[in-house]
């Protein structure tokens, strides 16, 4: 009877963190396979009286995100501002060239990664509470409480949003 010894891969991580708004939620269609989510997330960075933006082209990946962008697609086609906490991995360059407009022809650069992760989300400056956060309070056996914020009640969520609940704030 042989062993055979299989070592564990192991990986070594990269992780972008940081706070962004969310654009162009759409499907991505494959030749052979499943269709994905894809989001675009532009990072903002800087000081706060001369922000700067990077735009990343994300993959969705991570089950809690996929779930909250895809609850959140119909809030961001309609105009409104979803800031977020998030984490991506995988970042990578990818080369294009430019089909239509001034640049036609020219090359161009865009980053790309997967969400992995939405820490938090706010729409139009209002805090959800994720799926994650109701497990975790569930978990530790407490009810969920928002005595940290100001006092409120719980409202209407927004059309597309589910999972994720409204935190009042004022």
């Amino acid at each position: 009877m042989s062993q055979t010894n299989n070592p564990e891969t192991r990986y070594f991580d990269l992780h972008t963190t940081g706070i962004g708004y969310l654009n162009r939620v759409r499907e991505v269609p494959v030749r052979r396979g499943e269709p994905f989510l894809a989001v675009e997330v532009a990072a903002i960075h800087g000081a706060s009286d001369d922000v700067q933006t990077v735009r990343f082209d994300c993959r969705v990946s991570g089950s809690e995100a996929k779930e909250i962008v895809a609850q959140l697609k119909e809030t961001i086609e309609n105009d409104h501002k979803v800031l977020v906490g998030f984490k991506l991995g995988d970042l990578y360059i990818d080369t294009f060239e430019y089909n239509q407009g001034e640049k036609k022809g020219q090359s161009g650069v865009s980053l790309k990664a997967r969400l992995l992760k939405l820490n938090w989300v706010k729409v139009d400056g209002q805090p959800y509470l994720l799926p994650s956060d109701q497990d975790q309070a569930q978990a530790r056996n407490r009810p969920l409480t928002t005595d940290h914020l100001r006092p409120g009640t719980w409202q209407q969520l927004p059309a597309g949003l589910s999972s994720i609940h409204f935190l009042p704030t004022g």
